[in-house]
């Protein structure tokens, strides 16, 4: 940890209560692109993917409807690799954190509206009706839902009216949208160091405590399953530009904590493929690499393939997994499990890439365009 815990050309931070009156330390020198998150990410998408046509609890039952019998009799070895690729979720989560923080310094709430609708709906509009159209041409894995569930789909929101997703992998965007609704509120008053830790502490403590408050309201807000993996990469941002400091120790040290134990229920509860230790160890170990990119050791990958990669990382993760396992379902006696498996994940990367290029890039663009526009009516007053 000792060598971790050296910055790059910047002092440690002093008490958090002797912080200048505005709140803002001392911002480091302006850093490059952190190509490293952009491979992070990618990696984190091809575990989830891999878990999912390979590692579930599902396609390990015998008799299952994708493979047919237990994929572990099948390809042991990709099994066991596979059965921890669900914590790919969590990177994401954690990295999310790290991302919109960075994005959000600066920006006022319309500006941080406009680049999450632009950067969240386009791809997934075409993931939603890519979907629908393969699990219509390719029944009996997944239950299709009725259309106007579909429609509902469109708007994201259906986990709060209580509607099935499309694709199971849409739960996390749920819980996306709650960290976004809720760092609004600080991005609304002005993004400074002293807030965002306020942030932390605040929605910690809540996530701490709606468990056992037998509030719903604050069980949906808080977000207990996920808050602390989006704090630890809010930590994780600041010490990325402010430096780090014993608070930021703290808040990260907490979050692991904390995460954990989250990790030991979704093992117990949900996966029921892999070991806590196991589970701990990969994120421990991911959350290290994170904190490496925060105090600048990774600044010299420079890759530019990996920004590419990184854009590969969305479309990819809305798309592979309801179409994929469907796919399998009637692939899997005409090819070997593992190249069925590779040629899959190769496939959905070059559609992801296509998505990414004549999907997000031109929608991105107009919608982009229209938002600004209504926006400036409405400051106008719509004369």
């Amino acid at each position: 940890m000792t060598g971790l815990a050296l910055t790059r050309g910047a002092q440690p931070l002093p008490p958090l209560a002797v912080l200048p009156p505005t709140g803002t330390p001392h911002v480091r020198e302006r850093r490059p692109r952190l190509y490293a998150v952009d491979g992070i990410r990618l990696l984190a998408a091809l575990m989830v993917a891999l878990h999912h046509y390979a590692g579930t609890y599902r396609v390990d039952r015998p008799g299952n409807p994708i493979w047919g019998r237990p994929v572990s009799e099948i390809m042991p070895t990709v099994f066991h690799v596979a059965s921890y690729g669900w914590i790919g979720v969590e990177i994401f989560f954690v990295i999310s954190g790290f991302v919109i923080c960075m994005s959000c310094w600066g920006r006022t709430p319309r500006q941080f509206f406009v680049s999450r609708v632009i950067r969240l709906y386009p791809a997934y509009w075409f993931a939603v009706l890519f979907t629908t159209g393969v699990l219509a041409a390719v029944p009996g894995v997944w239950e299709r839902l009725r259309a106007r569930d579909v429609l509902l789909n469109l708007t994201m929101l259906q986990s709060g009216s209580g509607v099935r997703n499309v694709d199971g992998v849409y739960w996390t965007l749920w819980s996306e949208l709650r960290f976004y609704l809720l760092f609004l509120v600080v991005v609304a008053t002005g993004l400074t160091y002293r807030k965002v830790v306020l942030f932390c502490c605040v929605w910690g403590a809540a996530a701490m405590l709606a468990p056992v408050s037998g509030l719903p309201l604050l069980v949906l807000l808080a977000n207990p399953e996920g808050a602390w993996y989006f704090i630890a990469g809010l930590a994780l941002y600041l010490m990325h530009r402010f430096g780090q400091d014993l608070l930021l120790w703290g808040i990260l040290g907490t979050a692991w904590l904390m995460g954990q134990r989250e990790l030991g229920m979704r093992v117990d509860q949900v996966e029921h493929v892999s070991s806590w230790r196991g589970a701990v160890l990969i994120f421990t170990l991911f959350l290290l690499l994170m904190v490496a990119v925060a105090l600048g050791r990774t600044d010299r990958v420079r890759w530019r393939w990996l920004v590419t990669a990184g854009s590969l990382t969305y479309p990819l993760y809305l798309m592979h997994y309801a179409a994929g396992t469907a796919i399998i379902s009637r692939l899997h006696d005409e090819l070997d499990a593992r190249l069925l498996v590779a040629a899959l994940i190769a496939g959905f990367l070059l559609l992801s890439w296509a998505v990414h290029r004549f999907v997000e890039r031109p929608l991105a663009g107009a919608v982009k365009r229209g938002l600004e526009g209504a926006f400036a009516r409405a400051r106008s007053g719509g004369g």
